[in-house]
């Protein structure tokens, strides 16, 4: 299944409308200063991802400690906390992390929406895009040659044959280790014209679990 690189990056940032950056184009952002307050005292943190179709729970990789401690970060502020997920492809990927999107209005349109900020690209030959992969969304080449992530809105790899397209040009920062029913059952829900869930699939809360 190939799936149109170009769509996705305009919806949502890797997904806004294109996968990984897909909607409409963000504005130019700041690249994000490694967030040292937040960082983790854990290598490899792992968080559950409470969602209104169940519970995601992820793993987060030390080789990728600036799209870690960011994500721990927003995490321990409740940045995700009713953020839907605006993107949905089956065969393909779930992405949310766009702030605009709490409180969804019905029929808009979200992909564009971030803390202020990009983190560098952190892309490793041996992170890929695997069945639960979560990766950073971001703008397009054409706009974003250096590849930098957006500061919030990820996507988690549905179907890893559809994504390994992706794979050395996104950055790929965690799996997911529990919860892939989950996944598929996001991914099957019913979708509008926009690639955007019918019914709001919400984040309710994304927690750290002790090991």
């Amino acid at each position: 299944m190939k799936i149109n690189m170009k769509g996705l990056f305009c919806a949502s940032l890797i997904f806004a409308s294109s996968l990984p950056s897909c909607g409409s184009n963000p504005q130019p952002k700041k690249t994000a200063i490694a967030p040292t307050s937040a960082t983790t005292a854990v290598d490899e943190p792992i968080l559950a991802i409470e969602t209104s179709e169940g519970i995601i729970t992820v793993k987060l990789y030390k080789e990728t400690p600036l799209h870690r401690d960011n994500f721990v970060k927003l995490a321990a502020e409740g940045f995700y906390d009713g953020i839907i997920f605006h993107r949905v492809i089956r065969g393909f990927m779930i992405q949310t992390g766009d702030p605009q999107s709490k409180n969804p209005k019905p029929n808009a349109r979200y992909g564009t929406g971030g803390p202020g900020y990009n983190i560098p690209a952190e892309i490793l030959p041996q992170l890929k895009h695997k069945k639960g992969a979560l990766a950073a969304a971001r703008t397009g080449d054409h706009v974003n040659p250096k590849r930098e992530s957006s500061g919030s809105q990820f996507y988690i790899v549905e179907n890893p044959a559809s994504c390994a397209q992706l794979d050395g040009a996104y950055t790929v920062f965690g799996e997911t280790i529990s919860g892939f029913d989950v996944i598929d059952k996001i991914a099957a829900t019913a979708t509008d014209a926009g690639d955007r869930p019918v019914k709001d699939v919400i984040i309710l809360s994304v927690k750290p679990v002790k090991k």
